[in-house]
């Protein structure tokens, strides 16, 4: 996301002039600004409403010389307009002193009673099953999508800065949005073109993409997945709508009427059809709200237009405006279907009127629907290849049918002046470090080859101290079958040497057959984590944060070699087997033993496990969305599922092996959107040990002795405190998202949100596994008495990018040196 919103701002394009344009404020005759007047062009149902502060802005492509300004109370005023371009208006509303019986006027909070705004809306309610493509067994349709980046609020001084030296031609042109009013270059253009196919009886949709084209960032997936997660498709119908994994109460939701206001306030021929207009605004501030109108139909009560704008006070990250508006076509003379939709987003790291930021436009055109045409259900199952080359090079002519929508000449510009800049040295520089910022690596392309990553350079523990690491990885495309990556990294205090190197390559792409294998040395925190570590390249934050704790001195010396075959037969269904060979010892024997009962030792004790293992992983994530049909691919979104079932066997002598005996672990993650009062995770993992382990093979009840929140583990206990053969954890943790902060008046401004948590672990270990490691010199404790558990209350969105937790200790505080209490936090760009 870094690399792509740096990206943005560095690009640009030509554009067209629309013929009316409109810009001002709305006051009332004591100079206080009047919130949610309409604004319409006259004869027209091209319209806006003012925002929290009176002011509008409004655009047409079609010239209009009136504009008609209303609200219920004030007169209904009509402004000649004397040019197309008219900035700056100030207008006056003054109330109204007609007293007519069959008009109520509405002002502030509506009431909940005896208002026909509502009665409408509950006629929605029953009506919305039976409206658009819900009232059909099967349908199918054509739908063209485009998504527009574009550098905003433009003016004489970022035109003159040193940024743009060298590259002043990209300002030759601008175009004001019609939204916003603000000047601003398009930058970047993504276009798919795209059948969709749906069974209402089966509750299945798939998507067959047609085509697919980028402005000149076709080779970055990172790019692609951060917009394809920006823009995912919704449904207005729905309770709540979600936008960067906020849910926004929809202003058609059976709860919006505890939520909004809402204001009958016209009614007219739409397209040959009576409608009904309404007026909605929230109730309170601060919360993930809209306001804006819809026109509804009189008899089906299908919506026929609806505009939606996400209020200024809305406890959203980075974002200063949303704007949403969707049009519906009338097929049969009664069924609305959805024809257009648009969506923009005005990024900003700062919510003022002036300040500089990015805007992000979604349209979607649809359109050739077809109904109750049959095909079997394994049609609507079956799944197109997404990585068609030929999808990615469609040519010239294929996308002037496919646009349902034609390109402007601002947005036909964008690829030209993409390969313009491509020859400018400083708009490469500039993309460079982008880059680098992005994904922590230095592109070296005429090796083919990326150094990083840089920000594991340094690190420090008790056993290594202050510790220096340095990588690389081959990089021919995203999309390469094949990866070898690589790291060597030295401690200053041990005086030691470690390395890393893996290697991966994709034998078959449809099935996703991929054989992988690699070899590491080095010292990692296994205290950390209930599943071994089979990673030859990664490193948790544990065995190298710089501040701790207590004393993190209980650090392992592994020198692992793994080889494994994954496949993916079914989507987001992965298979894997393995084998690993690892051999574990103590990096601080004093301070941390391993030692364990050793027959065959001539000291009858020893300090080294030699293991030999194979392992058959299942993993399955419904719902996860990926880009990419390399070895690596990229994750588009995070509200996804985790299903893993491990099964683990050890054994002896082959190899010079240890031991023999067998794991099953289970763990289930799963991610809750409770609309309005925001997202909850649960994770359980289970797991038992069959056979006798030493210390260095039992699973660790994970603790946490850095400074960091870190999901699914426990803050309040130490590394290696509580150690199981047989266990069950439970981790949730629910964000708020500011819903009860935001109902504190001192509290409201500042945006915070709650995190609250709750922890808990119980688990077992043998006597016989206890007698095995009776030399180590830590106590082996397991949480059988009780569950063991903890709970925390936390702050997050302060200064929106830290978070601080206070984390209890619910019991065992007999423990040697138990902490009863801690504090952790963390830091973040989120929405």
């Amino acid at each position: 996301m870094k690399k792509f919103l740096l990206t943005l701002f560095l690009l640009v394009v030509v554009i067209v002039h629309s013929q009316s344009k409109v810009s001002g404020i709305i006051l009332d005759e004591y100079d206080a600004p009047v919130a949610f007047a309409n604004i319409v062009f006259k004869n027209s149902s091209e319209g806006t409403i003012t925002n929290d502060n009176g002011r509008f802005y409004l655009e047409t492509d079609s010239t209009y010389d009136t504009l008609i300004v209303s609200f219920i109370g004030y007169d209904t005023q009509e402004i000649v307009l004397d040019k197309k371009v008219n900035y700056d208006m100030k207008i006056i509303m003054v109330e109204s002193t007609e007293q007519l019986d069959e008009v109520i006027v509405y002002t502030g909070k509506q009431s909940k009673k005896n208002n026909p705004a509502i009665d409408i809306l509950k006629k929605i309610w029953a009506k919305k099953r039976e409206n658009g493509v819900r009232k059909f067994k099967s349908y199918d349709y054509d739908k063209y999508e485009k998504i527009e980046f574009d550098l905003n609020t433009i003016d004489s001084a970022l035109i003159k800065s040193k940024v743009f030296k060298g590259m002043e031609f990209v300002f030759n042109d601008l175009d004001t949005s019609r939204i916003t009013g603000k000047t601003y270059l398009p930058i970047f253009l993504n276009e798919v073109s795209s059948k969709i196919y749906g069974n209402n009886e089966f509750e299945l949709e798939k998507e067959e993409v047609l085509g697919n084209k980028n402005s000149g960032f076709g080779g970055n997936q990172a790019i692609t997945a951060f917009v394809e997660d920006l823009y995912t498709d919704y449904d207005i119908y729905n309770n709540y709508l979600k936008f960067f994994d906020k849910s926004f109460t929809s202003p058609l939701s059976k709860t919006g009427v505890d939520t909004y206001n809402y204001v009958l306030s016209d009614s007219t021929y739409i397209d040959n059809k009576w409608c009904y207009n309404i007026i909605y605004y929230p109730r309170r501030k601060n919360e993930l709200t809209f306001k804006g109108d819809f026109w509804v139909n009189d008899t089906t009560f299908a919506i026929k237009k609806i505009n939606m704008e996400v209020t200024k006070s809305a406890n959203i990250n980075w974002v200063k405006e949303i704007y949403i508006e969707q049009d519906f076509d009338v097929v049969s003379d009664s069924v609305f279907l959805l024809k257009r939709d648009y969506m923009l987003s005005d990024f900003a790291f700062s919510k003022k009127e002036k300040s500089k930021g990015v805007y992000g436009k979604r349209t979607t055109v649809y359109d050739n629907y077809n109904f109750n045409v049959k095909h079997p259900e394994s049609f609507y199952k079956s799944v197109s290849d997404p990585y068609d080359t030929h999808v990615f090079q469609r040519d010239s002519i294929f996308w002037k049918n496919a646009r349902l929508e034609s390109l402007n000449e601002d947005e036909a510009g964008i690829f030209k002046l993409l390969d313009t800049l491509k020859t400018v040295p400083k708009f490469n520089t500039f993309y460079n470090v982008a880059s680098i910022l992005a994904s922590g690596y230095v592109e070296i392309d005429k090796w083919n080859l990326d150094i990083g990553d840089l920000y594991s350079t340094f690190g420090f523990n008790d056993a290594e101290g202050i510790r220096v690491r340095a990588g690389a990885r081959t990089f021919f495309s995203q999309n390469d079958r094949w990866r070898i990556e690589a790291y060597t990294a030295y401690g200053f205090t041990d005086k030691k040497f470690k390395h890393g190197l893996s290697g991966k390559f994709m034998l078959d792409r449809k099935s996703r057959l991929i054989l992988s294998g690699g070899h590491r040395r080095d010292v990692e925190q296994l205290g950390i984590s209930l599943t071994s570590t089979n990673d030859v390249l990664g490193r948790s934050i544990a065995s190298s944060a710089l501040v701790s704790v207590g004393n993190n001195n209980r650090l392992t010396s592994i020198n692992l070699g793994v080889i494994n075959l994954e496949m993916e037969p079914v989507k987001n269904f992965r298979f894997s087997l393995g084998s690993s060979f690892r051999t574990l010892s103590s990096a601080l024997p004093e301070d941390f033993s391993l030692d364990y009962i050793d027959e065959d030792s001539p000291t009858g004790i020893s300090s080294e496990i030699k293991q030999f293992d194979i392992n058959t992983t299942i993993i399955y994530t419904p719902g996860k969305k990926t880009i990419g049909y390399g070895v690596e691919r990229y994750d588009v979104n995070e509200n996804y599922s985790t299903l893993l079932l491990n099964y683990t066997v050890g054994l002896s002598e082959f190899l010079e092996s240890d031991f023999d005996y067998q794991r099953l672990q289970f763990s289930y993650t799963q991610p809750w959107q409770l609309g309005g009062f925001g997202r909850l995770t649960s994770t359980v993992e289970l797991g038992k040990t069959f056979g006798e382990v030493p210390l260095g093979l039992l699973s660790v009840v994970p603790g946490n002795q850095t400074l960091f929140s870190l999901y699914n583990t426990f803050p309040n206990l130490d590394f290696y405190e509580f150690v199981t053969d047989t266990y069950a954890t439970l981790h949730l943790e629910h964000n708020f998202n500011g819903r009860l902060f935001s109902r504190i008046p001192f509290l409201r401004k500042l945006n915070l949100r709650e995190i609250v948590g709750l922890r808990g672990a119980w688990g077992t270990i043998s006597d016989e596994n206890i007698a095995l490691s009776a030399p180590t010199n830590i106590p082996l404790l397991a949480p059988s008495d009780e569950v063991y558990w903890e709970y925390s209350l936390g702050i997050g969105n302060i200064f929106k990018i830290f978070r601080i937790d206070f984390n209890f200790r619910g019991n065992y505080l007999e423990n040697p040196d138990a902490r009863a209490f801690g504090v952790t936090g963390t830091f973040g760009f989120n929405f």
